[in-house]
C-alpha cells in the first residue's frame, strides 16, 4: 500500500480510487452528522472518491451566476462593451446577459454589491424527482415559477454554510443570439467561492449534486466538475474571507484570448494576473477586475475529461504526470502557475 494519507495522496500517483483498475467500489461513504441542519454531511471514506450514483440531483451545467451591484447601467455596459455580451432582456433594475445560445449566463440586479447572489445549475432529471429527492436528503427546497423569464420552473435550496441560493432547472429558452464575434467569450466556465467548512460543502457538491473531483491544492482549494470540464465550481476554505473568489469566461483559443486582452487594455483594464499556466487544471489565464471590483478569469485550453470510467483528463504535452488523473497538488508555484510568477494575494485564504 502507498504511504499516502487517504485525504492527501501524493503528487507523483493517481488517487486511490484508481489503483484497482475501477475493479473495486470506488463510490464513497457518508454518514449525517445532524440530519436536521442541511448540509450536514461529511465524508467518512476518501473525499478525493467518485460521488455516489445515488445523488439527489444530477448537474449537467453552470447556467448562470447573479451579481447584485448599486450602479446597474455601469456593471452592464462593462459586460457589454468591454466583454461584449448582449442583454437579452433589461429594465432599470435587472438586466439578462448571455454569451450565446442560453437565455442568460449573468444577471445584474440592482443592491449592495454583492457577488455571486446566487447560482443557477442546469440538472438532467425531472424536476418534481429532484425535489423529492432532496427533501428526502433533509433539506428544504421551495419550487418557484417567477424566477427568470427563461427558466419558469425552478427548484430552489440555500448551499451549506454560506446560505447562498442555488436554482436547480431543466433547460434555459433560447436567448436568440447566433454565432460569435471577435471578442465574446464562448460561455460561463466556472465560478469560485470561499467556504468556511471545505469538507462540507465538497461533500454537499459530490453526494447531493452529483459533482465529481478534479483536483485539490494543498488542504483548502478544491476542483469540481460536473461534466467534462476540470471544474465549474471551485471553493478555497476560509475563515476571514466569504463570498466570490472569482468568476471564469471561457476563450476560443489564444488568439482569442489575445485579442481581448487588447480590447481590455483599449479600455484601461489592466491585468492583475497572468497571462500564465496554473497547474491545477492546465488552463491559460489571465485576472482583472470588473468596475465592481469583482476578480474576472478570462481562460483557455481548461483539462477535459473524455472518459469517466478511465478517470484521467485527456493528455496533453503541458501535463505533470501520464496519464493526468485528479490528484492533491502540493500548495506550491507549479500547482498555482507552471509559468511563474506567483500572485500571492490570489491564494489568500
Amino acid at each position: 500500500m502507498h504511504p499516502c494519507e487517504p485525504l492527501t495522496p501524493c503528487r507523483s500517483c493517481p488517487p486511490p480510487e484508481y489503483e484497482k483498475e475501477h475493479t473495486d467500489d470506488t463510490t464513497a461513504s457518508v454518514s449525517r452528522v445532524n440530519p436536521a441542519q442541511p448540509g450536514g454531511y461529511v465524508m467518512s471514506g476518501s473525499a478525493n472518491a467518485v460521488p455516489s450514483s445515488s445523488a439527489a440531483v444530477t448537474v449537467s451545467k453552470l447556467g448562470y451566476v447573479g451579481f447584485q451591484t448599486m450602479d446597474v447601467a455601469r456593471l452592464v455596459d462593462y459586460y457589454t462593451t468591454v466583454l461584449d455580451f448582449v442583454v437579452v432582456e433589461s429594465t432599470p433594475e435587472r438586466a439578462y446577459l448571455t454569451t450565446g445560445f442560453d437565455h442568460h449566463c449573468i444577471v445584474i440586479e440592482k443592491g449592495e454589491n454583492t457577488a455571486r447572489s446566487y447560482v443557477g445549475y442546469e440538472v438532467w432529471q425531472d424536476l418534481a424527482d429532484a425535489q423529492r429527492r432532496l427533501k428526502q436528503a433533509g433539506y428544504e427546497v421551495e419550487r418557484r415559477s417567477d424566477i427568470a423569464p427563461s427558466t419558469p420552473d425552478v427548484v430552489l435550496l440555500n448551499e451549506p454554510n454560506t446560505a447562498t441560493p442555488l436554482h436547480l432547472y431543466q433547460a434555459q429558452e433560447h436567448s436568440g443570439v447566433h454565432g460569435y464575434t471577435p471578442l465574446r467569450p464562448t460561455k460561463l466556465g466556472h465560478i469560485a467561492a470561499f467556504a468556511p467548512h471545505l469538507a462540507s460543502m465538497q461533500s454537499f457538491y459530490q453526494d447531493l449534486l452529483g459533482f465529481k473531483w478534479s483536483d485539490t491544492i494543498g488542504d483548502f482549494f478544491v476542483f469540481l466538475r460536473c461534466n467534462g470540464d476540470h471544474h465549474a465550481a471551485n471553493f478555497m476554505e476560509s475563515t476571514k474571507r466569504q463570498g466570490m473568489h472569482h468568476i471564469a469566461y471561457e476563450m476560443r483559443d489564444l488568439n482569442h484570448l489575445q485579442t481581448m486582452l487588447d480590447h481590455l487594455a483599449n479600455h484601461n483594464y489592466r491585468l492583475e494576473w497572468g497571462p500564465g499556466r496554473h497547474g491545477a487544471g492546465h488552463n491559460i489565464f489571465t485576472y482583472h477586475y470588473d468596475p465592481d471590483g469583482n476578480l474576472v478569469e478570462l481562460f483557455t485550453q481548461i483539462d477535459v475529461i473524455h472518459d469517466e470510467a478511465k478517470g484521467y483528463f485527456e493528455p496533453r504535452p503541458w501535463h505533470n504526470t501520464f496519464p493526468q488523473y485528479p490528484r492533491t497538488w502540493e500548495a506550491d508555484i507549479i500547482a498555482a502557475n507552471s509559468w511563474g510568477p506567483m500572485n500571492p494575494a490570489m491564494l489568500d485564504h
